[in-house]
C-alpha cells in the first residue's frame, strides 16, 4: 500500500476510535464520491499498524465494481472465510477472545447487491470490527436499517475551511465548536467568540476563503490548485456528477432502471435553482420542454431525492410549527458551488475581491452563498436545520435551526451595503413572536465588521461562519 497522505481530514480521530473500540462492531461512513473517504481507511490503516495490530489482522477490500467480484456468491462472507483460513491463521472468534479482533474494511461496499446482510451475519457471529465505506446515501441507509444496533454512520463532505487553510496553506489551527454539542450553537456568546477568533485569524481564513471561493471544497481541487479551471470542471463532471447519476443512480428498486437524461436535467435545475426555493412551477415546465415529454411532479420529486440521496444535494424542508407544515417546496442546497460551475460553465465569484469585480453577479452569488451555508448547516449530525416562508404579514427567514425548545433564526444578506432596519426585518419578526424561543437571530454577511444596532441580531460573515467547524 502506497503511503497515504499526511493531511488528515476532520472525521479521522473519531472515526478511529469508533473502528478500533467503539459501542458498535461496524462503523459506517458516507459521503460525496471524490471527498477522500478511501484516503481516510488508507490511514486507518497505517495507523492500526503503528500501533502495534499486525498486518495480518487486517483486511482491506475495494468494491469497486471489479467484474472478478460479480462471479463470487456473497463476497463479503466469501473472502472473510478466506481470510480468516489463509492469512488469520485461526478463527475469528479465537483472535477476539484473545484481545486480537480482526479488522475488516471493506470501501465502496454499496457496489455489491445484500451487503448489509452479509455485514450483518459477519458481525452477529465473529468477533471482528468493520469498518464500511459507501458513496451512495440511499444504499447506506438501506443497509443501515437491517444493521440497527451493530453499526454507527459517520457523514463527511467537502472540505472545511480550516481544512483548506491546512491542506493547502499549512496552517492548523483548532475549531471553536470542536466536538461540542448542538447546545452551543443557541448560545450567542458562542457566536459573539467566532466573530472575534475570526478577526484574531482573520489573514489565514480570508486567505482559505479565497481558495475556497476560487476552487471550492473538493480535496484534489486544492491540492491540484493549479490546475487549469478547464480540466478541474471536467474532471469534476465526470468523477463526481456523471459517477453519481451513471452509476450511484443508474438501478431503483428491483433492478428498475432510472431515466439517466431526467436525472442529469433535474441536476442541472439543482445546479440553476441552488440556494432557492423551487417547486412544481419551475421544475415541472422547464424539463417537459427541455425532454420534449410529459413528466409529472411526483416523478421529478423522486429524483430529487435520488440525488439527495448522493450528498451532492440538500434539500432543506419547509420549518414545522405547531404541528402545521406550510406546503412549501425545499431549498435547493449543492454539496459545492464548483460543482454548478462545472455543470453549467458559469462561473460565479464568492469573494469580496471577486465580487467587486463583477457587481453584476451580486444577487446570483448571494444565493450561492445560501446554498453553501445551508449544506454546512445541513451536514452537521442531528442538527434540525429547516427555511421559513412567508406566512401572510410574517416575512421569510432564509434558515432556521432548532436545538431543544430554542431556535435561531438566520438571514443572508450577501452585499457590499447592508441595510440595518430593512436587511434585519425577517429576523426581528421572528425573534419578537414569542412562541418560536428565538433569543437572538444570525445575520450573514459578505464582509466583516458590519454593524447592527440591535443587540439582539448577531452579524457574522460567511467566512467566520464556515471558520467554526
Amino acid at each position: 500500500m502506497l503511503r497515504p497522505p499526511t493531511f488528515r481530514r476532520w472525521p479521522f480521530g473519531r472515526l478511529y476510535r469508533l473502528f478500533v473500540n467503539g459501542m458498535t462492531p461496524a462503523v459506517a461512513l458516507r459521503g460525496p464520491r471524490r471527498v477522500g473517504k478511501t484516503v481516510l481507511l488508507h490511514q486507518t490503516i497505517q495507523t492500526l499498524l503503528e500501533d502495534g495490530v499486525l498486518g495480518k489482522r487486517i483486511l482491506y477490500v475495494p468494491f469497486d465494481e471489479l467484474p472478478t467480484l460479480r462471479g463470487i456468491k456473497e463476497p463479503v462472507l466469501a473472502i472473510a472465510r478466506w481470510f480468516e483460513e489463509t492469512i488469520l491463521g485461526e478463527s475469528f472468534n479465537r483472535a477476539a477472545n484473545e484481545g486480537r479482533p480482526a479488522c475488516l474494511l471493506f470501501d465502496e461496499v454499496q457496489n455489491l447487491d445484500a451487503w448489509a446482510p452479509q455485514i450483518k451475519n459477519l458481525v452477529d457471529n465473529h468477533g471482528v470490527r468493520a469498518l464500511i465505506t459507501g458513496s451512495s446515501s440511499l444504499r447506506i441507509e438501506a443497509g443501515r436499517d437491517s444493521l440497527a444496533g451493530r453499526v454507527t454512520t459517520l457523514e463527511m463532505g467537502p472540505l472545511f475551511l480550516r481544512e483548506i487553510a491546512e491542506l493547502r496553506f499549512g496552517v492548523h489551527s483548532d475549531s471553536l465548536w470542536g466536538d461540542n454539542g448542538l447546545d452551543k450553537l443557541v448560545s450567542a456568546s458562542f457566536w459573539h467568540d467566532a466573530v472575534r477568533i475570526g478577526e484574531e485569524q482573520r489573514d489565514i481564513r480570508l486567505q482559505s476563503f479565497r481558495a475556497f471561493a476560487e476552487r471550492g471544497g473538493y480535496p484534489i481541487a486544492q491540492e491540484k490548485h493549479e490546475t487549469p479551471w478547464h480540466e478541474l470542471a471536467d474532471y469534476l463532471n465526470e468523477t463526481v456528477i456523471r459517477r453519481a447519476i451513471q452509476h450511484d443512480l443508474r438501478m431503483g428498486p428491483r433492478g428498475q432502471k432510472r431515466d439517466e437524461k431526467l436525472l442529469e436535467e433535474v441536476f442541472r435545475l439543482c445546479c440553476r435553482y441552488s440556494g432557492q426555493v423551487a417547486g412544481q412551477a419551475a421544475f415541472v415546465t422547464e424539463i417537459q420542454q427541455a425532454l420534449a415529454a410529459n413528466i409529472g411532479w411526483n416523478r421529478i420529486l423522486n429524483y430529487l431525492r435520488f440525488l439527495d440521496g448522493t450528498l451532492l444535494v440538500r434539500l432543506v424542508q419547509p420549518i414545522e410549527l405547531r404541528l402545521k407544515r406550510r406546503k412549501s417546496p425545499a431549498k435547493i442546497c449543492l454539496s459545492d458551488h464548483t460543482l454548478r460551475a462545472a455543470w453549467l460553465q458559469e462561473v460565479v465569484p464568492l469573494d469580496p475581491e471577486g465580487l467587486a469585480a463583477a457587481p453584476h453577479l451580486s444577487d446570483l452569488a448571494g444565493r450561492l452563498a445560501e446554498s453553501a451555508l445551508g449544506y454546512f448547516l445541513a451536514s452537521i449530525p442531528t442538527l434540525d436545520v429547516a427555511h421559513f416562508p412567508e406566512r401572510g404579514a410574517e416575512p421569510e427567514v432564509d434558515y432556521v435551526v432548532t436545538v431543544g425548545v430554542r431556535r435561531i433564526p438566520i438571514e443572508v444578506k450577501y452585499r457590499k451595503r447592508i441595510d440595518p432596519l430593512d436587511d434585519t426585518r425577517g429576523l426581528r419578526a421572528f425573534i419578537e413572536k414569542q412562541v418560536y424561543n428565538a433569543p437572538f437571530g444570525l445575520l450573514v454577511t459578505l464582509q466583516d465588521n458590519v454593524e447592527i444596532p440591535d443587540p439582539r441580531i448577531i452579524p457574522i460573515s460567511l467566512s467566520s461562519f464556515l471558520w467554526v467547524r
